[in-house]
């Protein structure tokens, strides 16, 4: 009996060293562990449905939903074959649209002080310019803006030079490129210079697009330029260059947008022709 009393004593000691391992922590995670918030938000990397604001500059400002507004404007329609004329959009919207020519010059500042101010754009593009690099505009589109129309040559005096059909050739070739590079036929088209006739109003509509769009602001060589008045107004169309002085002119169209209470707004989605 005291032998068997023994036996049944170790057995039970090897039971209980045995179940205490069993409650020890398993060498990887179980299915039933959660995941630890240092192991769910590294540095440099964000989940889908990650709450943390994205990674900007140091200096750059923290983003902020895009306000989104109903239009309140309708563009007119092609009339008579010719193309409307958009100056400014009559809107009692707190928005401003910003749109920006050529393509001269390309800096990988002008792709990051978009997207750290998130920056919607209609970018007006023209071959000659943009044919070196067109890759480098896929960045803009990418953040949301849009490429529109500017001509193959950026001549400044095709009204005057031009007959209809060397301007539709124009219009229609740079139609064409931008589909081929950039995936999407323009719908808006400036002219070079900002100068319009009926012959180019005509070509505009024969290729598609909705309307030519002028301005009555701008930002150029660091300061802001108004037709009309001394500051930004609802609804107006701001005009920039890809020029090296790019930096400054978006300081000063920013200083403007915020001093006047306004959301930058793309052009084509408030003209319902994105």
């Amino acid at each position: 009996m005291t032998l068997g009393r023994r036996t049944a004593l170790g057995f039970l000691g090897a039971s209980m060293i045995s179940a205490l391992g069993a409650c020890a922590a398993p060498d990887g995670p179980s299915s039933s562990t959660p995941e630890t918030p240092a192991a769910a938000n590294t540095a440099g990397s964000e989940r889908p449905g990650s709450l943390r604001k994205p990674l900007l500059t140091d200096d750059a400002p923290a983003r902020r939903p895009r306000a989104r507004f109903t239009p309140d404007f309708k563009l007119p329609p092609v009339q008579n074959g010719l193309a409307p004329v958009i100056t400014k959009i009559e809107t009692k919207h707190p928005v401003v649209f910003l749109t920006i020519d050529d393509g001269v010059t390309k800096t990988p500042e002008m792709v990051r002080l978009l997207a750290d101010y998130d920056y919607p754009a209609s970018i007006f593009l023209t071959r000659n310019f943009v044919q070196d690099n067109p890759d480098f505009f896929k960045q803009f589109a990418a953040q949301g803006s849009l490429v529109e129309n500017h001509t193959l040559s950026h001549n400044i005096n095709m009204v005057t030079q031009m007959g209809y059909q060397q301007q539709l050739a124009e219009i229609n070739g740079m139609q064409e490129y931008a589909q081929q590079h950039f995936g999407r036929r323009p719908t808006l088209f400036r002219p070079p210079g900002g100068a319009y006739s009926v012959a180019m109003r005509q070509a505009v509509a024969a290729a598609g697009m909705k309307a030519i769009v002028t301005w009555e602001a701008k930002s150029n060589t660091g300061h802001m330029d108004y037709q009309y008045g001394k500051a930004l107004r609802p609804g107006d169309i701001v005009l920039m260059h890809f020029r090296p002085e790019f930096a400054a002119d978006l300081a000063a169209f920013r200083a403007a947008q915020l001093a006047a209470g306004l959301e930058v707004v793309l052009l084509e989605d408030f003209l319902g022709v994105a």
